[in-house]
Formats: C-alpha cells, structure tokens, sequence
C-alpha cells in the first residue's frame, strides 16, 4: 500500500531573516523607550533645580531690595539711633525704630506661648482621644478657619473681642498687645493643631501598645511616647504658624492701637513693624528719609522671620538628636 504524501501537512521553516529583524525592531523599540525615560528624568531634575534656584533668587532680589533702599536710612540717621531710639516723630526728623521692633519680638512670642499649648492639646485630643463622628466633625472646621481672610478677623475683634476686654478687665482702653495676641492666636491656631494633628496620628501604633504593655497610663503614653515621637512635624507646625503672626498686617492693625509706644503694659496701645509700614507708606515721598526708614523697617522684618525660622530649625535638630 502506496501512502500518500502529498496530504501531510508541510512544515514551514521560520524565516531567520524576518525573525532577526523583528528583534532588531524590538530591541530598538526599547533603546528608544530607554533613551525617551532618561530624557524625561534628566528635564524633570533641570525642572525642579531651576525652580528652588528661582525661588531662592527671588527672596534674595526682595532682600537685597529692600536693604539697597533701606540702608539709605543711615545717611541722615545713626544707627544708634535708629535701632534703640524710641522717638518715632518723622514730622521733625526722629527715626527710632525701637518701639516696633520690641513690638514684633513681643506680639510674636506672646502669640506662640498662648498658640503652640493650645494647638498640642487640641491635635492630641483630635488624633488620640476623640471619637470618630468628632473627629470627623472637627478636621474639616479647622481646615475651613484657615482660609478665613484676616480681615474678618481684625473686624471681629474689634467690634466684639475689645469690647470684651474692657468690660473684664474695666480699663477704658480694650486695644492694645493682648489684644492683638489672642487675634493671631485664633488665626494661627488651625495651622497648628492640624498640622500637628498629621503629625501626631502618623506615630505607629507599636509605640502606643508597647508603652500600654509596660503600663502606662493614657496621660504618661501621650506626653512621653507620642508628642515626643511626632516633635519634628509639630515643629514645621509651629514654623507655619510663627510665619502667619509674625507677618499678619491687617488683623494687627485694628485691634493693636497703632501708637508709636513701648508696649510695656498688656492694654497699652502701641504699634510693630506691619502695623506702622501699612500705616505710614502710602502717604510718604518715595525719596525720603521717611520712605528708607520704613523700607529698612521692612528689611529687619523680613531678617527677623528668617533668623526665628532657622533658630526653629536649630532647635528641632537638637531636639532630635
């Protein structure tokens, strides 16, 4: 019996040719696909350096503006003078610059000593203590009280805060450093607390149960194991917080006083370096003794947040140490 072959299925050979070039083409396909990643990589890096270097030149343009115009104070008035000199009386040519500058140091320091206590308390209550239908409640309250302008709340408390004040204390004059202090401290009291709150709930939940394992109590757990383990966020908190108050114009001015005095009394009228530059500058010739103190006043506030801003990271770096 005669098979027949003609009905076998014929195997046909790959060409080589085609298959070689088929992996050439792929091969090339992911060289490119390479080379396209290491393009984009090397743009987004050039991209982010050339933006912290244009951040960087930026402040260090509006710092060298404002101490090219300010030091031009020094032609007509001693630094001595300007720095540690209390007469501020620019109608007859006497610039001392010390009541705001002791003004801002004071406002600044008595709004983180009412702010920074009751923002701690206020996130550990939101990350360790409350409820969940509270916390739930609270987070997005204080995220709102962040975005009300501060002229809201200069507005609220001059018509309802010193109003307040002289009906508790009876002195006939509501405005004044303390005033002006438990303002800011409502405006800076949100950034805080949720900032520290974040910081707060990211302490793993190990360090909790190992302090309740070897018998600690809620209280002990909380001021030895979590604020201390969540320092360095609850710091960059306090950085955000010192930056708004130190800088805040608007509130300040309607509750401070705006009086060229030492603020050596809690009621006592008396005026810083935002408050007096908002004040005075629209009404004072550009090529003025006046215009340069004022630009200079401008200067000592933006070296004055800086150097509080490194003092606040110095510390933190010792504290974590």
């Amino acid at each position: 019996m005669q098979l027949d072959t003609s009905a076998r299925p014929s195997i046909v050979s790959p060409n080589t040719s085609d298959l070689g070039g088929s992996i050439k083409a792929g091969s090339g396909r992911s060289f490119d696909r390479k080379n396209r990643l290491l393009v984009y990589n090397r743009f987004f890096k050039i991209a982010c350096i050339a933006s912290a270097v244009f951040v960087c030149l930026i402040l260090f343009a509006i710092l060298f503006l404002m101490f090219r115009t300010g030091v031009l104070t020094f032609r007509d008035v001693s630094p001595m003078t300007f720095f540690f000199s209390t007469d501020w009386t620019p109608e007859e040519d006497r610039y001392g610059a010390f009541v705001f500058i002791f003004g801002t140091f004071a406002l600044t320091l008595l709004t983180l000593l009412i702010s920074v206590p009751l923002s701690v308390v206020i996130a550990v209550f939101l990350a360790d203590i409350a409820p969940n239908w509270l916390r739930n409640l609270l987070r997005p309250v204080l995220d709102l009280l962040v975005g009300i302008p501060s002229v809201v709340y200069g507005f609220l408390g001059l018509t309802i805060l010193i109003p307040l004040l002289r009906d508790v204390t009876g002195t006939n004059m509501g405005d004044g450093i303390l005033a002006a202090a438990i303002v800011l401290t409502i405006m800076v009291l949100p950034t805080i607390s949720r900032v520290s709150d974040d910081a707060i709930s990211a302490v793993p939940r190990k360090y909790r149960d190992a302090s309740y394992a070897l018998g600690a109590t809620r209280f002990q757990t909380i001021f030895k194991v979590t604020i201390p383990a969540a320092r360095s966020g609850i710091m960059y908190g306090v950085i955000l917080g010192m930056a708004r108050a130190i800088g805040e114009t608007m509130a300040v001015v309607m509750v401070i006083g705006n009086t060229p005095q030492l603020a050596d009394a809690l009621f006592k009228p008396t005026s810083v370096l935002t408050s007096n530059i908002v004040m005075q500058i629209a009404n004072v010739p550009f090529d003025s003794t006046w215009n340069n103190a004022l630009y200079m006043m401008g200067f000592l506030l933006l070296v004055i947040s800086l150097l509080m801003i490194v003092l606040v990271r110095l510390l933190q770096r010792g504290a974590v140490r």
